[in-house]
């Protein structure tokens, strides 16, 4: 598929695919191609956005074919009916599972940060996060938002002191590099915020089958887990 999505599933007015990081799901502020608009050149109709990743965001993504799905699964993600987990490679070892309940606001420049607690603006957000794999300065986690915040993941895992190994707003800007992962080499390995997800689960609802879609993990963050692994 041009764009590099790859369909995970599609049937019943539901089209799921795997986004690739770097790719738009809606058109942004500069113009350019994005997701949507390529489904729809390609398929020869609409296509409805239930819900969006960041650019540089891979993984499991839902569309909608026609406008009853839409509406139905719009409105179990606003619900919080569907349950989305995510993985992400982070500094830093997270040794035991953590419960975030920590409210955000809009901050400076695009960002989202942790509110403080006479702040009126503050937007309830609860993240689950659990270790999947630690490494000496680094680790894989599992986290699943319990409300789906601008930013979420990404200030929530700042707020536990293991921000993503890369994240331009939040973290390290500059690309890591096969040395920086415990290897060899200069050349970029993650240049993007190291953040996929993994898994998407909805319930039965109105005209919408029950079911549960994932996406492996990308060729970037499986290079990066096999430097991190080899360095021990």
């Amino acid at each position: 598929m041009s764009g590099g999505a790859r369909i995970l599933f599609d049937g019943a007015g539901v089209l799921v695919v795997d986004k690739p990081a770097g790719v738009l799901v809606i058109p942004g502020r500069e113009g350019g191609p994005c997701l949507r608009d390529t489904l729809e050149a390609e398929l020869g109709r609409k296509v409805f956005v239930v819900h969006r990743l960041d650019r540089d965001t891979s993984g499991v993504l839902v569309f909608a074919l026609d406008a009853a799905v839409h509406r139905a699964l719009s409105q179990a993600f606003e619900a919080g009916k569907v349950r989305k987990r995510y993985r992400a490679l982070v500094e830093g070892r997270l040794e035991a599972p953590q419960w975030v309940d920590a409210p955000l606001v809009a901050g400076r420049k695009g960002r989202m940060r942790v509110a403080r607690p006479d702040e009126p603006d503050a937007k309830t957000s609860r993240t689950r996060v659990r270790p999947v794999e630690t490494f000496a300065n680094a680790s894989l986690v599992e986290a699943e938002p319990v409300t789906g915040r601008t930013h979420q993941i990404r200030v929530h895992l700042l707020s536990l002191g293991h921000p993503l190994l890369v994240d331009h707003q939040y973290g390290r800007e500059a690309p890591l590099t096969g040395s920086d992962l415990g290897g060899q080499g200069s050349g970029a390995v993650l240049a993007r915020t190291p953040l996929h997800a993994a898994r998407v689960e909805w319930p039965a609802l109105p005209g919408v089958a029950a079911r549960a879609v994932e996406a492996p993990l990308p060729p970037d963050m499986l290079r990066a887990l096999e430097l991190l692994r080899a360095a021990g």
